[in-house]
């Protein structure tokens, strides 16, 4: 199935590694594998898991305190957060 990413989500993303990489150069491989684990998960099953409202699901990402929040159809999963599961919640909703 097709991965795409909302562009916040993108930055989100990009910008957790780069946290985790100022501290250390394994913390950021280890996020950004954790992270790929996740939406590997996604991409094969993504009606698994539990949903956030009536058009979004999150996966959470091993060892890291973050969501995945997406939706999906038949053909794509599009990534709308790479949340913190402890800040801002729900920052992501409208987009």
């Amino acid at each position: 199935m097709r991965i795409e990413f909302h562009p916040q989500a993108k930055d989100e993303l990009e910008s957790s590694a780069d946290w985790y990489a100022e501290r250390s150069a394994a913390a950021a491989r280890d996020f950004l594998v954790s992270v790929d684990l996740a939406l590997k998960s996604i991409g094969h099953n993504p009606a698994r898991f539990p949903r956030v409202d009536d058009h979004h699901r999150s996966c959470g990402v091993m060892k890291f305190p973050y969501q995945i929040v997406y939706r999906h159809d038949a053909e794509r999963v599009f990534i709308i957060a790479v949340a913190h599961a402890k800040r801002r919640p729900g920052f992501w909703q409208g987009r």
